[in-house]
């Protein structure tokens, strides 16, 4: 059972990098140097989505490690 949550945290770390890595919010090089004086409101769309889909897999992140450390413990 802890090959499957370890493989299971494996799988879900990878897809939390992902979605951390989609994520954009057009703070880039330019935003630096004064420039992209863009107001940022709400989230939209796909953005929202990836936004939720991200707090979820953290939170089952969170959840496996915590699963592995009562299991062996």
């Amino acid at each position: 059972m802890l090959f499957f949550i370890k493989v299971g945290q494996i799988i879900i770390a990878v897809l939390l990098t992902v979605a951390i890595l989609l994520q954009n919010r057009g703070a880039g090089l330019g935003g630096v140097f004064g420039g992209g004086g863009g107001v940022y409101l709400t989230k939209r769309g796909l953005e929202k989505k990836l936004f939720i889909a991200t707090i979820v897999l953290a939170v089952i992140f969170i959840l496996l490690s915590l699963s592995i450390f009562f299991i062996k413990a």
